[in-house]
């Protein structure tokens, strides 16, 4: 199949763009510079002049906090992006994969949510999140909507890169240990969604790792692994703190773990247990060093 992918130089994008390749499908991967979702011609214009069958797409406005006093700017990208994408594909009769998340719940419920439970966004950037599942929902006739959570990869910034850098840098680490949740490699949800993109089993999805942990749970594990995969010496001592401790401008989920009720009702490979992907993305780590020894 021929497969555009959007934000295809961010975290997630790279590794779905080699995935594809690897996989034997024709591969269009676009960054800002080759495709400015904001703008609806230029989306019409590219999406039509490579006329795939499918669109996966990851471009997004991602930064969490800086949205709260961004509001234009992520329901620009989230949104408006977004529409631009669904409109020009469904002229050219191509599927879209949208890459949504965690915030489009409150993070409130005593238990995992599942696909068809109800969302009520805390935040900006989940309030945009959810504009652009809507935006998809009205204008693609067929779609996938892939919420994720806790997404950590080879390529960019995120949470286990920080916590490697600070683990050996810092004499003490204070880490939230009252938000719950289920970090998610990139290698592993790109996986997931060459395999989706080969059916027509259309609709909402949840795919993170399977398992959750607290982010105090989840930095223990990176530690572990760092040591025992990286050989790194890790000189922070950890300790638990509250949410409280760590006021942020865009408050945090307390529970973020996503049932993957729609992985087993349509009969997929679910994902791996996050501890196995933390320590795949360990091992891969080791094969590119130059990634982490800044």
């Amino acid at each position: 199949m021929k497969v555009l992918v959007t934000g295809a130089n961010g975290q997630l994008g790279k590794d779905v763009t080699h995935l594809l390749t690897e996989a034997g499908h024709e591969v269009i991967g676009c960054g800002r510079a080759e495709l400015d979702i904001t703008n609806m011609e230029q989306c019409g214009q590219v999406i039509s002049a490579h006329n795939p069958d499918i669109i996966i797409h990851c471009a997004a406005y991602t930064a969490v906090d800086a949205a709260e006093s961004d509001v234009d700017g992520a329901y620009h990208v989230n949104a408006i992006g977004t529409r631009n994408i669904a409109v020009s594909a469904e002229k050219m009769g191509a599927t879209v994969v949208y890459i949504s998340t965690d915030y489009v719940f409150n993070g409130n419920s005593e238990t995992a949510y599942v696909e068809y439970d109800d969302t009520d966004p805390q935040t900006i950037y989940g309030r945009s999140k959810l504009a652009g599942e809507q935006m998809i929902r009205d204008f693609c006739s067929k779609w996938f909507i892939v919420r994720t959570s806790w997404v950590f990869g080879l390529h960019g910034n995120n949470f286990v890169k920080t916590m490697l850098r600070l683990g050996q840098e810092k004499p003490l680490l204070k880490v939230v240990n009252d938000q719950k949740g289920s970090p998610t490699y990139t290698v592993d949800l790109a996986q997931f969604l060459i395999n989706l993109i080969s059916t027509e089993k259309y609709g909402i999805y949840h795919a993170s790792n399977s398992g959750s942990c607290t982010w105090y749970e989840f930095t223990s594990a990176i530690f572990e692994e760092a040591r025992e995969q990286l050989g790194l010496t890790i000189t922070a001592e950890l300790q638990p703190c509250t949410t409280e401790e760590f006021p942020r401008p865009a408050p945090r989920p307390a529970n973020s773990v996503m049932d993957h009720l729609a992985i087993r009702l349509n009969q997929f490979e679910d994902l791996p247990h996050w501890r196995e992907g933390l320590k795949q993305f360990m091992l891969d780590m080791k094969q590119r060093p130059e990634l982490y020894l800044k």
